[in-house]
C-alpha cells in the first residue's frame, strides 16, 4: 500500500474522531486529548492509531517507537494487532483478550470484533492477505485464515467459526454444530 503521508494523516484524524472522540464534530487534537483523559476505555484506540500512523509514515526512529508502543499495548490489553494491518475507521473491540490480526490484513470500516479472534495468513511466504469489507461483525473464538481471502461487506461471522474460503457481501456465516447433552441421574 503506497499512499502519501497526507492520506495517512486524514485516516488518523478520521479514526480518532470516530473511535476516541465518538463525535461528528471537526477533528481537533484538543478534543481528542480531553476525551482521552475522560474516557480510559478509549485509550487503546488512541495509542494503536498513533503507533500505526508513525509506523506507516515515519522514519526508522518513529517506526521503532511505534513498535515499542505496540509491545506495551500487547502486554497491557492482551491482544496483538500488527502495525502493518490497515483497519478502517470505526474499529470496536468488545473484549481485548486473545485477538490477533496479521500485518497482511486490509479491513474496512466499522469492524466489530470480540475476544479470541485470529485474522491471519497461512504462511509468511504467501503473496496475498486477508481482505475484509465494511460493517463486519466477528464473533468470539473465530479464526479467519487464508491466502488472498476476501470477506465481503455487511457480513456477520458467528462465534467459534473457522473461515478459510471467500464470503460474499450480506451474509451470515457460522459453523453448524450439533451438540447432544446426555444427562444420567446418579443414585
Amino acid at each position: 500500500m503506497n499512499k502519501d503521508k497526507n492520506y495517512y494523516q486524514q485516516h488518523l484524524h478520521l479514526c480518532l474522531r470516530r473511535e476516541v472522540m465518538k463525535s461528528e464534530k471537526a477533528f481537533a487534537w484538543r478534543r481528542v486529548l480531553r476525551t482521552y483523559r475522560r474516557h480510559p476505555e478509549r485509550r487503546f484506540y488512541f495509542w494503536w492509531r498513533l503507533a500505526s500512523y508513525w509506523y506507516q509514515t515515519g522514519g526508522p526512529a518513529q517506526r521503532k517507537f511505534a513498535l515499542r508502543i505496540n509491545e506495551k499495548l500487547r502486554a497491557r490489553y492482551g491482544l496483538d494487532i500488527k502495525l502493518g494491518a490497515h483497519i478502517g475507521a470505526g474499529l470496536k473491540v468488545s473484549h481485548y483478550v486473545g485477538i490477533v490480526i496479521s500485518q497482511r490484513s486490509v479491513i474496512g470500516e466499522n469492524l466489530h470484533i470480540k475476544q479470541n479472534v485470529t485474522i491471519g495468513v497461512r504462511s509468511l511466504k504467501q503473496k496475498g492477505g486477508v481482505y475484509i469489507g465494511d460493517n463486519v461483525d466477528i464473533g468470539a473464538n473465530s479464526c479467519i485464515i487464508g491466502d488472498d481471502l476476501h470477506i465481503g461487506s455487511n457480513v456477520t461471522i458467528g462465534a467459534m467459526s473457522f473461515i478459510n474460503k471467500d464470503v460474499p457481501d450480506h451474509c451470515t456465516v457460522y459453523n453448524k454444530r450439533e451438540t447432544t447433552l446426555i444427562y444420567e441421574k446418579s443414585n
